[in-house]
């Protein structure tokens, strides 16, 4: 398994789906090895029984990220040569996203094993079709690891249609194998009282949060711009914003232009103890992104209870079913989202409603039931790949 992101580096949604699913894996008697980047603090080795984690670094300068991609990757190919002098060749090698494309096929060449390729977005939804040199180089990425791989794996039916046309996929190759939740991760007692007082909501206050990487795609800055229209109809309410990324100082600036910078939190990133007392102690998450490949928060908030607003785009549409399990509201409409969680935070009997659905529906997606699918994949691989 290559990927750039793993716990505790936790960047976007796929350090947690590349965790969820080995760990499941493991725990059905695969050995499942994890390559990734190193990290502060972190063991360099980990093992968990037949979960092998190696973090490896990268000491080499790079003049920007996309160098530095290709850099690391490099570094990829050379330990598992390493690894699979030690512990023999792999049945399968699986790369998650353009980020280990290049590695992926390399190390596919060089042990002569089937690769699997995950798509868990597209650099062309994520960038608006962009066509700088940075943004046509990721698409060749992409094209490349979908063209080199046995099998794709799409993490929604929307982001399985997306890839099948966008790199001429036969349909046959390509199999929908959706995000999950580690629901035993909710199971835990939360003292939502003192959550939310951390957080600055008053006694009887009402807390609007919303969660993920501070980028265009996210859609925060509409959220930000229905703020005035939700306090102004829910007074006691407060607005927490948790995670990182390069649109925080402007995110922040609009805040104060519209008048609202006291009564919302940018919390940073926040480890997955804090974030979990935070789901629980919400009296709605909302997910106003723009482009959705999956939308894995939205899962986890169902997961913890919480009442979910989200846009009716890409994976999220295919999580949440409107005014059932959920509140839908169009992209790019802050008039919309101010209305649906208007609707939520005064309606005691719907918000229950939509919570108890909620947390149904979040079981649905387990990781057990991923890595089943996923084996298959593999199974398919495998018997599909042949060499000379």
């Amino acid at each position: 398994m290559l990927t750039w992101e793993y716990p505790p580096r936790v960047i976007g949604g796929i350090s947690r789906h590349v965790e969820g699913l080995s760990q499941s894996l493991a725990s059905m008697g695969q050995e499942v090895h994890v390559i990734t980047l190193d990290f502060p603090g972190a063991p360099r080795e980990e093992v968990q029984g037949s979960l092998y984690v190696h973090r490896v670094a990268v000491d080499l300068p790079a003049p920007d990220f996309h160098t530095w991609v290709l850099l690391f990757n490099h570094i990829f190919e050379k330990r598992a040569g390493q690894l699979a002098k030690e512990f023999g060749s792999p049945d399968v090698v699986h790369v998650h996203d353009w980020l280990t494309v290049s590695s992926g096929v390399d190390i596919k060449h060089l042990l002569r094993v089937p690769m699997v390729m995950t798509f868990h977005s597209t650099e062309a939804s994520r960038s608006s079709n962009s066509k700088s040199p940075e943004s046509a180089m990721v698409e060749a990425l992409e094209w490349w690891g979908s063209f080199e791989a046995a099998r794709v794996i799409a993490v929604s039916g929307w982001m399985k249609e997306e890839v099948v046309s966008l790199f001429k996929v036969p349909s046959e190759k390509a199999v929908e194998i959706p995000n999950a939740v580690d629901l035993s991760k909710f199971m835990v007692e939360v003292d939502t009282s003192d959550t939310r007082k951390r957080w600055g909501v008053e006694d009887g206050g009402k807390l609007v949060t919303a969660v993920g990487r501070l980028t265009a795609q996210k859609g925060f800055d509409n959220l930000i711009r229905a703020y005035p229209a939700i306090r102004k109809a829910i007074p006691s309410s407060r607005l927490l914003i948790v995670g990182e990324g390069y649109m925080r100082s402007e995110l922040e600036s609009m805040a104060e232009q519209e008048k609202i910078r006291d009564l919302t939190t940018f919390a940073g990133f926040v480890d997955d103890a804090e974030l979990v007392r935070i789901l629980k102690s919400s009296d709605v998450v909302a997910v106003p992104s723009r482009f959705e490949p999956f939308g894995i928060i939205a899962l986890e908030a169902m997961a913890a209870g919480a009442p979910v607003v989200v846009s009716k785009v890409g994976g999220l549409a295919e999580i949440v079913e409107d005014a059932v399990d959920g509140l839908e509201v169009e992209p790019d409409d802050p008039e919309s989202i101010a209305e649906a969680t208007v609707r939520v935070l005064e309606d005691g009997e719907l918000a229950a409603r939509l919570a108890e659905k909620g947390r149904r529906r979040a079981e649905a997606y387990s990781w057990e039931g991923a890595a089943v699918k996923t084996l298959d994949v593999y199974g398919e691989a495998v018997k599909g790949t042949k060499y000379e």
